[in-house]
């Protein structure tokens, strides 16, 4: 019940419209630009007659790795912006608090927060991951298969530990910047510190990012993939298990 409420509040809102769209923008946009860049270059400067600019063109592997820098960034922040206040935005209108009246699991509200969740990233990034995928492989060259996907499956995971950030934080806050700014700041910061520090940081949810473009531009498996992925893992189940529990402490904005 919950879970189908929270996908047709999707739609109303449009996001299984323009969440997607972006993420495939996001995606077509560095294959389509690399390919052309000679001529953007070109035609936007004033370069001296008769001279022309060379650029060695980079492999698909390596403008897939780049496609990733861009969900890294903007993606992250369409991210959070989507489903910054699914929790926050419910207890602050009073639509829990009349949800909570009647006799039903706290766990399967959250629940259904996450699922809603977990689908709207799941399909947006699949859809850009694709169109990169497609775009890549008709304009620049070919990209190994099973990297390829290991990668994705990777970065989708990425997503998934930054969705469920941004849930907890909107059971624990009320103002839709301060989750957005929290949400954002600690997963760019987690994502520097695997940069930073990666000796301590080795099996960090933030060294998935770093761990997808290696995987994409190596021949072998990188270090440190499976035990990253599982303790992401758990911190979703840690994440899920506090929001419950803060929905049920805060049902309404008191």
């Amino acid at each position: 019940m919950f879970f189908r409420k929270e996908m047709m509040e999707m739609r109303r809102s449009f996001k299984w419209l323009w969440v997607p769209l972006v993420f495939l923008m996001l995606g077509i946009i560095q294959p389509v630009v690399t390919r052309f860049m000679p001529q953007i270059l070109e035609s936007s400067g004033n370069l001296p007659k008769g001279m022309t600019i060379t650029i060695e063109p980079p492999s698909g592997s390596e403008v897939m790795a780049q496609t990733l820098g861009q969900y890294n960034s903007v993606g992250l922040m369409i991210l959070v912006l989507s489903i910054m206040t699914l929790i926050s935005g419910e207890r602050q209108s009073g639509v829990s608090q009349m949800i909570f009246a009647k006799p039903v699991s706290y766990v399967s509200y959250a629940a259904a927060k996450w699922a809603s969740m977990l689908s709207l990233v799941t399909a947006s990034f699949v859809l850009g991951y694709a169109g990169a995928w497609y775009y890549t492989m008709q304009m620049i060259g070919n990209v190994e298969t099973g990297a390829a996907v290991k990668a994705g499956l990777l970065y989708l995971l990425w997503l998934w530990f930054t969705g469920s950030l941004t849930l907890l934080m909107s059971s624990l806050l009320n103002p839709a910047a301060g989750i957005a700014f929290v949400s954002i700041g600690a997963a760019i910061l987690l994502s520097m510190a695997s940069g930073w520090l990666p000796r301590f940081t080795a099996y960090s949810p933030g060294s998935l990012p770093q761990i997808s473009v290696r995987w994409l531009q190596a021949s072998d498996a990188p270090a440190g993939a499976f035990g990253a992925a599982i303790l992401c893992l758990m911190c979703m189940i840690f994440f899920f298990m506090i929001a419950a529990y803060q929905v049920k402490i805060r049902k309404s904005n008191v």
